[in-house]
This record gives C-alpha cells, structure tokens and sequence, in this order.
C-alpha cells in the first residue's frame, strides 16, 4: 500500500509540475461556452468562464504544491530546531508554548493571518504554527533517545560542542524521520492552502489553483460535474497519498529506532 501510495504521489508532482506544458488550451482563457459539458474538443468541458477544465487542472497544481511545499519545509525546520533544543538541553517554556499552540483550532489562526496577511504568506505562516509543535514533540523524543547512544556518548567525551554533535551524529540519526514528517507538514499545508482558497480568502494565479477551481465551479456542478469533481478528486489523491507514504515513513523509522 505505501509503495502504491509512493508511486501515486510521484506521478501527481511530476505531472503537476510538467503540467502547464501538456495544456491543450490556455488556462486562463475562455475557449466554449460556460460550464459546457465534457466532449471531444474539451474533455473535462468548460468552467465558470469557459475556459477549459483540463488546461486549468493541469496548470493549476503546481502553484498550490510551490507553496505547500515552501510551508512545509518551514514548518519542519523550525519544528525540527525546537526539538533538537528540548531533546538536548530541555525547555519547559518552549515545550509549553508548542503544547499551547496544539490546542488552537489549526483554522482559526489561518483565517485571521488571511486577513492580515497575503494568501501564499498566511498559509506559511498558518503551517509554521499548526506544524511546527508537532515536528517538536516528535524530533525531541527522538533526541532525547538518540543522545544517549555510544556513538553520541563518545562524541561528547572528545570535547565536542553541543552544537557539533547534534549535527554530526544527531540529525544523520534521524533523517528518516525528518522526511517522513515534511511528508505529514505538506499535507497540513495543502489542506489549508484549499481551504483557504475554497474560502475565498487567498488570490489565485490567473492559470487556476484547484481549490479556486472549487469554488468557481460549485454553482454549475450540475451542468458541470467534472469541473468539480476533477480537481476534489486531485487534491484528496495527492494528500492521502503523501499522507499514507509520510505515515509508513515513520512508523519505518521509528521501527529502526527501536531495533
């Protein structure tokens, strides 16, 4: 099932990211008439405007994973530097403060960060602070296992500085889990980006976003459906299978933890 969900979520980003090169038409122009139904010369049919459903679904990704990726990188970095200092040192305040954030309702403070700030910046920020407090918990349990190991012990005893073995034998310790949680953080991103933009609180490109598509579309998906349903469709095959993939990641990692 992971390798399925592995392989799934491969063909997703390339053919997202290969995307606004195989759109047969241009995205942000209106080519038949509004929500025409799918046929011959428009597979997916037509959208809001008329513009083609498929071109826009094939252009409309790779913005929405640029951003959700940036998030979740930011997401994991700071999460992950958190919890390399609770793991080494311990820090009740810090551990506080990331308990603290976990018991926020995760779209509340994405709602008043769009407001305040712009789309792709509040679905950055909204992922740092939904995310982040998990990646900490997770990195300082690894740590705090992984710092008393021979080989970190050793490391110690040779005078090294804190800093020097947390990133010479810590962090190599525990790449696995690193990546199997940016995996889980650009999940949480996506969700918030669509959210968001389902919302109507975030701008779109002029070559579509899925979520927007969402949208647009929700009044004519009875002439329509596959205007819809086409990109629903792409944004829960892409998150459950990053999901199922980051999950089986670190239940991996932490097996080899373990052993």
């Amino acid at each position: 099932m992971s390798r399925v969900s592995l392989a799934l979520g491969a063909v997703l980003v390339v053919v997202t990211v290969l995307g606004p090169a195989l759109a047969p038409y241009d995205p942000a122009a209106p080519v038949t008439a509004p929500w025409t139904e799918s046929g011959a010369d428009h597979l997916l049919g037509g959208d809001v405007l008329g513009r083609d459903v498929l071109s826009r679904l094939l252009a409309g990704g790779r913005h929405l994973l640029a951003v959700s990726l940036m998030a979740a990188a930011l997401a994991t970095l700071v999460g992950a530097l958190g919890g390399l200092a609770v793991g080494w040192r311990g820090s009740r305040a810090l551990t506080a403060s990331a308990d603290l954030l976990l018991a926020v309702p995760v779209l509340l403070p994405a709602l008043v960060l769009a407001v305040s700030l712009p789309g792709d910046a509040a679905v950055v920020a909204a992922t740092v602070l939904a995310g982040a407090p998990l990646t900490l918990g997770v990195i300082r349990d690894v740590t705090a296992g992984v710092r008393e190991r021979g080989y970190v012990r050793a490391a110690r005893l040779r005078g090294e500085s804190a800093v020097a073995v947390l990133l010479r034998e810590v962090l190599p310790a525990m790449a696995g889990v690193l990546a199997a949680d940016l995996g889980l953080r650009f999940v949480t991103a996506l969700q918030l980006a669509s959210a968001l933009g389902v919302l109507g609180v975030t701008d779109a490109p002029a070559t579509g976003d899925w979520a927007v598509m969402l949208r647009e579309n929700l009044a004519g998906a009875a002439l329509n459906p596959a205007a819809l349903a086409a990109p629903a469709l792409l944004l829960a095959l892409l998150s459950s299978a990053v999901a199922i993939a980051a999950r089986t990641g670190l239940r991996h990692a932490f097996g080899t933890e373990n052993s």
